[in-house]
């Protein structure tokens, strides 16, 4: 019996140690793969700091490229009608010509041909700059293009009898509308109430 037991004994301590090799081989199995993670983690961490580096070189590079945006676009915005006004300066020194020049004349006619030349200087600029005069007497009433300052009772209604002010398009766009007197059909008020209510 007593070599039953101790052939049991035996047994039991390599059961014993067979699972503790197990647990030990597991325990290893773990501590390499705790490892592998803890690596792959370092390198993520590494991974993530190098990729917040360019981000915060990228938002720099981009500010720096917003400041030198802004900076040449308020150049533009100071400097952006230098051509035009310069073309308008010429065209102011022709009218001080012209002023004084008539102060010095009798003739109203040779005064008035100045100015008419500046005139068509004026109208050249305007159409380089791709402004043109809003064609309205005769033409229907366009809210868009026109300001209605009066109206003035007809059998036809909305037609454009009078242009107090000249409207302009600048490329296709209406910058300033033309100011005009419409007609409305008749009405028991008169002409005259009618020009008053508008204003």
């Amino acid at each position: 019996m007593s070599k039953d037991r101790a052939k049991k004994q035996a047994r039991d301590q390599i059961e014993e140690q067979d699972k503790n090799l197990t647990r030990a081989d597991e325990t290893i199995k773990e501590n390499e793969k705790l490892e592998e993670l803890a690596n792959a983690l370092e390198e993520e961490k590494k991974r993530s700091e190098d990729y917040l580096n360019r981000l915060k070189y990228m938002q720099a590079d981009f500010e720096n490229l917003k400041k030198r945006l802004d900076r040449q676009l308020e150049e533009v915005r100071k400097y952006c009608n230098e051509r035009l006004v310069l073309e308008l300066l010429g065209i102011a020194d022709e009218l001080e010509v012209a002023i004084q020049e008539g102060k010095q004349t009798e003739s109203i006619a040779i005064f008035l041909q100045g100015v008419e030349m500046t005139m068509k200087k004026l109208k050249k600029i305007l159409e380089k700059e791709e402004v043109s005069p809003i064609e309205c007497i005769g033409q229907e009433f366009d809210p868009s293009k026109h300001e209605v300052i009066a109206k003035v009772e007809n059998d036809e209604e909305g037609r454009i009898i009078e242009e107090i002010r000249k409207g302009y398009i600048m490329n296709g766009k209406v910058i300033r509308p033309s100011v005009v007197k419409i007609t409305v059909k008749p009405s028991s008020k008169t002409t005259k109430e009618v020009e008053l209510n508008e204003r």
